[in-house]
């Protein structure tokens, strides 16, 4: 079959389309820019990568009119935006409006569980978005997960910092909201087996896992899969603002996601029973089974896709990544250094190896120091690390750094700063002619800008000049 994907460079769609390819489709991945796609892609025959955003109705032209089935994967969790609902319903009629101009049959949308009468600004949204995407041109099949766990997943790896970072918690109230977890391994069993099947048409089902625990039970049975022991005391005082702020500097959240988790976590989630997974053949994986498998994807280094790639992990860089790819050359200062390179292939390494666990090379706790710094200002310091130890590609975050471009073939890293700066930076590695060439440039905002720079201008003397001496050694 021809399908058509949304939301490509996601969580879940990074991890859908190498499925879909396996079982024989052609793939028309929908991106809101073409760097950010996975550089596989390029390498298969049956992907056709779209740059579109439907957002922009403009944008939409090269969508295909043969295609069997759509999958609507593009939501956010992000409060950066007032009007962050009226967002999602402008896509989502958007998405409608094109889709019925081609001949699709099916469009499966992966919503969130929305049973309760009292809902989440963001699962509200979603409720909205199922009713918007009904059609007479097209039949849809909607799958309602709760929360999902998996390597890279937000609730992963928010659970898996407070657990491994807190052997004592003081924590709030809603630790006590219950939930049904649905392992993410199922719910690509779930999207893959809808796609063409007739008796889903103009269906809806809950999805989830095979138990039904609350908040502190996830955190204690994810402490037992890690064999740690760890204590919960839950009180009745934290406000919904104070649980943001406790989850923001504890774990490696956005204070804004953290926001929205707060506001989704308050809400009970429990599914109704239906026969899918009868219909589908799945049988959903426990939590600990679920928490097990994502840590042997860990341990393997082959995490497929993580929450903090996303652009609203920081909700600083919004635009498309061609608007950072070009270095300004006026109004900029820069401190730049080269050294020649005695094996090109070992820098090239390290370079790819930056940051995360293996820390910047030079002066780790002055850069530690710095995040914690961020931290402090509302920023995303140092926490989100990076998904790959060794690998790198265009739109992936790294510590308070975002890639925006990434070819070892051209011997080129381009890093783009997302941590609170009163101005813009970016760092650049590069190796040509036997050199080297390592270049960070700010352009400041204002006066503060510049006082920035002179304040920090003694510490960039010797903490770049010892990472670049790190680099060729």
């Amino acid at each position: 079959m021809k399908i058509l994907v949304t939301g490509a460079t996601g969580y879940i769609g990074k991890r859908l389309i190498p499925l879909l390819l396996s079982e024989g489709h052609t793939v028309f991945c929908v991106v809101r820019d073409k760097l950010r796609a996975d550089k596989s892609y390029s390498e298969e025959e049956n992907v056709n990568i779209i740059e579109a955003d439907f957002l922009k109705p403009e944008t939409l032209h090269n969508i295909p009119k043969e295609i069997d089935v759509a999958y609507y994967l593009i939501h956010s969790m992000s409060n950066s935006s007032k009007d962050f609902e009226s967002l999602e319903e402008q896509c989502a009629v958007n998405f409608k409006n094109c889709l019925e101009t081609t001949n699709v049959k099916q469009v499966i949308y992966l919503s969130g569980i929305t049973n309760e009468k009292e809902l989440s600004k963001h699962l509200r949204s979603r409720k909205n978005v199922e009713d918007l995407l009904a059609s007479k041109k097209y039949a849809t099949t909607i799958f309602k997960a709760g929360i999902i766990v998996g390597s890279g997943s937000s609730s992963f790896e928010i659970i898996r910092d407070l657990v491994e970072k807190l052997p004592f918690m003081i924590a709030p109230k809603w630790l006590h909201t219950k939930t049904q977890p649905l392992a993410v391994r199922d719910v690509m069993s779930f999207l893959l087996k809808a796609a063409g099947n007739t008796e889903l048409y103009n269906k809806s089902y809950d999805v989830f896992g095979p138990e039904i625990l609350n908040y502190k039970q996830l955190l204690l049975q994810f402490a037992e899969v890690r064999n740690l022991k760890r204590y919960i005391l839950t009180v009745p005082v934290m406000t919904p603002k104070l649980s943001s702020y406790w989850l923001y500097f504890v774990t490696s959240t956005s204070y804004k996601l953290a926001s929205s988790l707060v506001d989704s976590m308050g809400v009970q989630i429990i599914g109704k029973p239906s026969n899918i997974n009868k219909l589908l053949n799945v049988n959903p994986l426990t939590y600990k089974q679920a928490v097990e498998l994502a840590f042997e994807k860990i341990e393997q280094n082959s995490i497929v896709s993580s929450w903090k790639d996303s652009m609203i992990s920081s909700g600083r860089l919004r635009n498309n990544l061609h608007k950072y790819i070009n270095v300004p050359k006026y109004g900029c200062f820069k401190d730049y250094k080269e050294r020649p390179v005695i094996n090109s292939k070992t820098t090239i390494d390290k370079i790819w190896s930056i940051g995360g666990k293996t820390g910047w090379y030079y002066g780790n706790i002055l850069w530690r120091i710095r995040g914690y710094i961020d931290k402090l200002f509302g920023g995303i310091g140092l926490r989100r690390g990076r998904t790959s130890p060794t690998d790198l590609d265009a739109g992936d975050s790294l510590d308070f750094w975002r890639v925006i471009f990434a070819d070892k073939e051209q011997q080129k890293l381009l890093l783009y700063a997302e941590m609170r700066l009163p101005g813009e930076a970016w760092l650049e590695f590069k190796i040509e002619n036997g050199l080297l060439k390592q270049t960070a440039t700010f352009r400041p905002r204002g006066l503060w800008g510049r006082l920035y720079w002179y304040s920090v201008l003694p510490f960039h003397g010797f903490i770049f000049k010892g990472m670049i001496n790190a680099l060729v050694k």
